[in-house]
């Protein structure tokens, strides 16, 4: 089985039409698992609906808390993509034994349609969170990257490696 945290991020969003604002509802991703018709035994349970620049200490402990107690080994947590790389570091930090973590998000909603990289984004990390060996990962633009190795490129929108392997 694969556990799935949700803790909001753009992957989640959705658009107010008169506001212009962005704003949560609730997860995409059953409805995403239907349409791609996934097969997976996955377990889906929201953390948090939060945008990631809004992330706080608090939030990071009940992620942790939660990746430490759940019972497999194979974990994917969606979230926003500006701090997606500082939550990896802090579960690194922090220590969670045993386990495959992979963190993945999106830079459109998946709510925008067929513009979202989201859809693409989850595929990528349940093929991940799957094959890689144990460790904490981050899985954008279909590539993952060592937690302690990856950072966003705020010019060009795409997740890279800070030192070429």
């Amino acid at each position: 089985m694969i556990q799935i945290f949700v803790t909001g991020g753009t992957f989640d969003k959705e658009y107010n039409m008169i506001t212009g604002e962005l704003f949560f509802r609730d997860t995409h991703l059953p409805g995403m698992f239907d349409r791609g018709r996934c097969t997976l035994d996955v377990d889906v349970k929201t953390l948090m609906m939060v945008d990631s620049l809004e992330i706080t200490e608090e939030d990071r402990m009940i992620m942790l808390h939660n990746c430490r107690r759940a019972k497999t080994d194979k974990i994917l947590i969606t979230h926003g993509t500006d701090r997606m790389v500082a939550t990896a570091a802090f579960l690194a930090a922090e220590g969670v034994p045993d386990k495959t973590i992979v963190l993945t998000g999106a830079m459109i909603p998946y709510a925008f349609g067929t513009s979202s990289d989201g859809f693409f984004n989850l595929g990528s990390a349940l093929a991940f969170v799957q094959s890689l060996p144990t460790g904490i990962y981050v899985v954008m633009n279909g590539r993952y990257f060592a937690w302690d190795n990856v950072r966003k490129n705020t010019k060009t929108g795409f997740f890279e490696e800070i030192e070429s392997a």
